[in-house]
């Protein structure tokens, strides 16, 4: 088992091979965004411009492009367009996180809401979704609109359960799972799902993607998690302390308070029942994170779901493809930024 401080000197090239399988289709997919972006109303085309700028790693639609092309896709624009489709969905929810959330920064810049305001951020949001189901109208595979459909539905109910349980101190890891099965993982399943269904594959290697996608979500939201809480790395676009700022309950939280003695139960739920946390409410958290060793118990709980992940390719064949979706586990959770 590793430290995070192990994970930032080791270096992992898997994104990057990823990327560069796909090369050419990735760009392909960056023109079909801005294209769908693309309104009339002179507000609309602002914010989905600003929204182009501020980047992204784009990994959903590097698990679309990367999935169908293990399945042997290879002709056709479907999977350049439904990437475009997945990243759409997941824009649409960032912008409406931002919102919930009252975020001010995302990938080191401001967010939407805070330049235009909720009203405009919401309805832009909603913009992109629109778009996207017209895209998987075009695409016109029932199957696949099924998939994205209900993906978005179930985005929305996980982040509905997460408001439900905000500042929910003794939280269940149960009921944490749930909520980041449900907004995260959930569109990283069928992002590589979309892949086999292109290629019309078996049942059996349409589930072995959903579960590769579903863990691999799984491993990449409990990193980022960990991250929020980790005073050892400096990690670009998200300053330390975001989630207890916000109040957000996540894994680190619910194993501190597992392991906490009965003071520190009492002066952790004195902290989330508080309106606003301030820095000094931080660095008493984060000693008591480094007291009992609460990052090294996270990334144990992140190697179980990397080890399924990892698992569920057994199906394939031994390629490059393979190789290197396998290794994009390791990079889900070792990954600073």
């Amino acid at each position: 088992m590793g430290t995070v401080v192990q994970l930032k000197n080791r270096i992992n090239n898997s994104y990057s091979e990823l990327k560069s399988s796909v090369e050419e289709k990735l760009v392909l997919v960056e023109e079909k965004i801005k294209s769908k972006l693309s309104s009339k109303v002179s507000l609309v085309d602002e914010m989905t411009s600003y929204h182009l700028r501020t980047g992204g790693k784009r990994l959903r639609a590097l698990l679309t492009l990367g999935s169908a092309k293990i399945c042997g896709y290879s002709k056709g624009s479907r999977d350049v367009n439904l990437a475009a489709c997945v990243e759409l969905i997941h824009a649409a929810t960032l912008m409406h996180d931002d919102v919930i959330d009252n975020s001010e920064i995302r990938r080191g810049k401001k967010t939407l809401n805070s330049i235009w305001g909720n009203q405009s951020s919401i309805l832009v949001g909603d913009y992109l979704l629109s778009r996207c189901f017209e895209m998987m109208v075009e695409d016109g595979n029932l199957e696949i609109l099924k998939l994205l459909s209900t993906t978005s539905a179930e985005i929305s109910q996980g982040e509905v359960l997460q408001l439900q349980h905000k500042g929910e101190i003794d939280m269940l890891e149960e009921t944490y799972l749930k909520i980041i099965s449900a907004k995260t993982a959930s569109l990283f399943a069928a992002a590589t799902k979309v892949g086999s269904i292109l290629t019309n594959k078996e049942n059996k290697i349409k589930e072995a993607l959903e579960f590769y996608g579903k863990n691999l979500g799984l491993t990449f939201q409990i990193a980022d998690d960990m991250l929020d809480y980790n005073s050892e790395i400096k990690f670009f676009g998200k300053k330390i302390g975001n989630d207890f700022y916000e109040g957000k309950i996540t894994l680190p939280i619910i194993l501190l308070y597992q392991k906490a003695n009965h003071t520190e139960k009492v002066e952790l739920k004195k902290l989330f029942e508080k309106n606003k946390r301030n820095e000094e409410d931080l660095k008493k958290v984060l000693l008591m994170i480094k007291n009992y060793n609460i990052i090294s118990a996270c990334y144990t709980k992140a190697e179980y779901f990397i080890n399924l992940a990892s698992n569920s390719l057994s199906i394939f064949k031994d390629t490059k493809e393979k190789e290197i979706l396998k290794n994009l586990t390791s990079f889900s959770l070792e990954r600073t930024y």
